[in-house]
């Protein structure tokens, strides 16, 4: 049975799917680019480049403003939001796991340093 697969163009999440479409973007953070820079920054092919801009653009991550006959690309701050959005989920997750972490190693230390200097724990 064949199950049809999700375009990659579909929406954010599936565009970002992709490593290449996702190095493109950390270049792109740090500020507008054409895409000779981005072709020789990142080693990857012209043609290559141009079609995962095009799905960036399409998914709106990434936006595309001409000048002469260049065009710049820059990252679009409202296309990204549902992919912050979704992540800030994880980190609210992964702090709260790091400090229960925190909280466990240093009861365990409190308990190790008991155990090794019995008189501090009030017995004498």
């Amino acid at each position: 049975m064949n199950v049809a697969r999700a375009a990659t163009t579909s929406d954010a999440f599936n565009a970002v799917a992709e490593p290449r479409r996702r190095e493109i973007l950390n270049y792109l953070a740090l500020q507008e680019r054409p895409v000779g820079d981005i072709v020789a920054t990142l080693g990857l092919e012209q043609p290559s480049v141009s079609k995962h801009l095009r799905v960036l653009l399409d998914v709106g991550l990434v936006q595309v403003r001409r000048e002469g006959r260049q065009k710049l690309y820059r990252l679009e701050a409202e296309g990204i939001r549902p992919l912050h959005e979704w992540t800030a989920t994880f980190e609210r997750f992964w702090r709260n796991q790091l400090t229960r972490v925190k909280e466990r190693a240093e009861q365990l230390e409190a308990k190790r340093a008991k155990e090794k200097d019995p008189g501090k724990n009030g017995k004498h």
